[in-house]
């Protein structure tokens, strides 16, 4: 019976011909290092660069609506000068009242609150079906009519305007809302954008959960599909509702100074002889106002959506 002399441990390494590795290697053998640093998981600290950089950002993107506050509390003598004013005048409220009054901005503000968001709703709802439909549905001619979609993205606007313009007129729609609203309800890029969205955040095994737990379509969108696609629909009302809120072009073709957008209720300010550039930058300001309340209360939601949905992504 012999004894065995090897180090502690050695057994474990033995292979299966019950030969033990020399002492050498055991000698030899370095330590496995950690699969994580020391400090990782830690938050970083910004430092003064990237506070500074901040910073400069932050006025570089203030500047403009700062410049339209300035503009609007000025008269259009004192915009006009060389150098221009960089400190607020004291007609602000003046010219607010003016341009309230001029351009009736009043029924713009009502009538480009209600485009913009039954725009928004519309584009939201349709284009998260149609991108829940194209990412996770099989059906034929998926891939074809994804394309066509993407496809009307290359169309430029311009070439619809006459035929969609007939077609408004027939209906009865002429210089009203629903002539703006109705030929954007929904719009190639939210489909993209959610189809995008729903390939990669719904997997594909809580859909077919809720097949095999006898949920339609329907049901498995209303409750599986949209707390997902919450954050991205967030963002898309967003992008929406802002882009509803400042289109001119189809608006100006369709609708007259008796029922205006805000943008088409600032060409009045402009239609005159000499412009009061003073006086349209309290209009643009007045149009801008509605955007900046909409943000400051529902962007923490928004940044908030948009941050929950990438940690769980």
């Amino acid at each position: 019976m012999t004894t065995d002399t090897a180090r502690p441990g050695a057994e474990a390494l033995e292979p299966l011909t019950g030969v033990a590795p020399p002492r050498s290697r055991l000698r030899n053998r370095r330590p496995r290092r950690p699969l994580l640093r020391p400090g990782a998981g830690r938050p970083h600290k910004a430092g003064p660069v990237a506070y500074a950089l901040l910073a400069v950002a932050a006025l570089l993107s203030l500047f403009p609506l700062y410049w339209t506050m300035v503009a609007a509390s000025t008269d259009n003598t004192r915009v006009s000068q060389t150098p221009p004013p960089f400190l607020p005048g004291p007609n602000l409220l003046k010219n607010l009242s003016a341009a309230w009054e001029d351009a009736a901005m009043g029924k713009a503000l009502t009538n480009s609150f209600i485009v913009a968001t039954t725009i928004a709703l519309s584009t939201v709802l349709f284009a998260t079906l149609a991108g829940f439909a194209f990412a996770k549905l099989r059906f034929r001619g998926r891939n074809i009519l994804l394309m066509l979609v993407i496809g009307t993205m290359m169309v430029p606007p311009q070439l619809s305007v006459v035929p969609l313009f007939m077609m408004m007129t027939e209906l009865g729609w002429g210089q009203k809302l629903p002539a703006v609203i109705f030929p954007t309800l929904v719009s190639a890029v939210g489909v993209f954008f959610m189809r995008q969205y729903l390939s990669e955040a719904l997997p594909d095994e809580l859909v077919e959960a809720g097949r095999v737990d006898g949920a339609h379509s329907l049901r498995i969108f209303w409750s599986v599909v949209l707390p997902i696609a919450r954050p991205a629909m967030a963002v898309l009302f967003m992008i929406t509702f802002v882009h509803a809120w400042n289109d001119f072009f189809w608006p100006f073709i369709v609708l007259d100074m008796t029922n205006p957008t805000i943008p088409v209720a600032l060409t009045q300010l402009s239609s005159g002889y000499i412009r009061d550039q003073s006086l349209i930058m309290a209009g643009a300001l007045l149009g801008t106002l509605p955007l900046l309340v909409m943000f400051v209360v529902f962007g923490r939601q928004i940044v908030g959506g948009i941050m929950q949905g990438a940690v769980k992504g």
